[in-house]
């Protein structure tokens, strides 16, 4: 899953380069991120985040058991279901699009507005297929085939890549934002057609057929809900920092996508792909209450301690090394010096939460093992209201009352939702503990890990200082790995047993 994951991320990266050389932070890429974030909204929070979590514990115990043609049957029954209920949202959305607007983008006006329009209406339909693509997600990791279903999006980002290359030279900005918008529902249907074939080898023909009154299929929707707006909170904190970055100054909505983009990377790379492999895992076990709360316990303390010793140096990568990162990713083109600088405070940040955001996606996927979706809930909506009084506050009043450049807003969007994602961290863990025993990272963990990052970042900032590469590819290729190296050098030192697990893994899969 880490593998696919990286594949598809580094493609994203080479389609955010190219974006950022052809788009920059004019108001066109405003326009192209804000259209874009409404559908990416849809199949995030309808696909795969609602749908893997209700899902797949329902299909993966099916397996377990080994009923396999209920399996087959509950997963046409999502499948119809799905298909249906998406067609009739992308409608809605394409008929709805100038009222959506106003909800997500009210600082827009003229004629940033009215591209910003015209893109979603084109942009809906193809985020119906990456929903139908979700599905497909599912039902691959349920039976343990991760590679293919989270190296899919290669394809997307290829088709998207090919389509800014091929127009992009001789199309005005608006231009090749609406070609660039049409590019993305090919993408999409590729993405989905690479899937589907495997699916159905595994599935052997499902039948479409809604069986409402299936009690497996009521269980998937009746877990929807919740799920909708619990898996979606990530996604629903982007749409909050949108729509409060839209009343700073020209380009703050495509700098924080730009920002975002990087700062998922990690997130997704070692948070996700922890979370969603461990999901079908969890949601398998079976036998005595006990038992199967052990076995839950140790599964979860292990991911939290493989996801800190990976997101820990991310976030300090961001927090001292950010404009080195931006620069040699996004400075091109009309991607300038400055627009790299604004990056980084974004990326410090988001430095904030990321800890507790990526272990946090971990702590859902434990309750939705034991089928319980309205405690991660009820958190997931204090963690959003949180997001949005602070954000607020952080964004608007604080830069005039400090007398700042108003674009300090950005960074004080990222790291009001870092302080909101500590609170339903640490209330996901205490709730869980009162069902399972107590998890967590050991303290002594934590502090070796931040102890070794804060050393290698020190070392690789004054490298760069002293050595001032111009190139800033050049730059990051040195400073870059020279963190990494030190980072694992320091954790050997100190004995840390991730390290050696990690060398382990890379032994075994360089021998097959």
């Amino acid at each position: 899953m880490a593998a696919g994951i990286l594949l598809s991320r580094v493609a994203g990266l080479v389609r955010e380069r190219v974006l950022a050389h052809y788009f920059g932070s004019a108001e066109a890429a405003d326009a192209v991120r804000a259209a874009f974030r409404i559908p990416n909204l849809l199949q995030n929070l309808f696909g795969e985040g609602a749908l893997s979590a209700s899902f797949i514990p329902v299909y993966a115990r099916l397996l377990a058991r080994g009923d396999r043609e209920e399996a087959r049957r509950v997963a046409g029954a999502v499948a119809s279901l799905l298909a249906m209920g998406v067609s009739v949202l992308v409608l809605a959305g394409v008929l709805a699009t100038p009222l959506i607007i106003d909800l997500i983008a009210p600082g827009f006006s003229g004629d940033r507005r009215a591209l910003t329009i015209v893109l979603v209406r084109i942009f809906f339909p193809g985020a119906g297929m990456l929903v139908l693509s979700a599905w497909c997600l599912g039902v691959l990791n349920s039976h343990g085939r991760f590679l293919l279903s989270y190296s899919a999006p290669v394809a997307w980002n290829a088709v998207l890549i090919g389509t800014l290359i091929a127009f992009g030279g001789h199309q005005s900005v608006d231009q090749l934002a609406v070609t660039y918008a049409w590019g993305s529902v090919v993408a999409s249907t590729v993405m989905f057609a690479v899937q589907l074939p495997a699916v159905l080898r595994l599935t052997h023909r499902v039948p479409l057929s809604p069986r409402t009154g299936s009690p497996e299929v009521r269980t998937v929707a009746r877990n929807f809900g919740p799920v909708f707006v619990t898996r979606g909170v990530v996604q629903l904190s982007a749409y909050v920092d949108q729509f409060l970055a839209s009343w700073l100054p020209v380009g703050s909505v495509a700098l924080l996508g730009y920002a975002q983009n990087l700062s998922l990377l990690p997130v997704s790379l070692f948070g996700m792909a922890i979370s969603a492999a461990e999901l079908p895992a969890m949601s398998g076990m079976i036998g005595e209450a006990d038992d199967a709360a052990s076995t839950l316990r140790a599964r979860l303390n292990d991911g939290l301690r493989r996801i800190a010793f990976f997101i820990v140096p991310s976030a300090m990568a961001f927090l001292a090394l950010g404009n080195v990162i931006a620069a040699a990713i996004y400075r091109t083109g009309r991607f300038t010096a400055t627009d790299a600088l604004w990056v980084w405070a974004i990326l410090a940040g988001s430095a904030v939460g990321m800890l507790a955001s990526t272990l946090g996606r971990l702590y859902s996927s434990a309750y939705y093992a034991l089928r319980d979706t309205r405690t991660p809930l009820r958190f997931a909506v204090l963690r959003v209201a949180l997001t949005t009084g602070l954000g607020y506050l952080s964004a608007l009043p604080l830069p005039r009352l400090l007398g700042v450049d108003p674009r300090w807003g950005m960074a004080g969007l990222t790291a009001s939702a870092g302080m909101a994602g500590w609170v339903e961290f640490t209330l996901l863990r205490r709730s869980l503990a009162a069902r399972v025993g107590s998890t967590g990272v050991p303290a002594r963990l934590v502090a070796s890990l931040w102890g070794a990052a804060v050393v290698a970042a020190a070392a690789a900032y004054g490298a760069e200082r002293v050595l001032a590469i111009g190139h800033p590819i050049l730059r990051a290729a040195l400073v870059l790995p020279l963190y990494g190296l030190l980072y694992l050098a320091l954790t050997a030192a100190l004995r840390v047993p991730e390290l050696g697990a990690l060398v382990q893994a890379v032994r075994r899969w360089t021998r097959r």
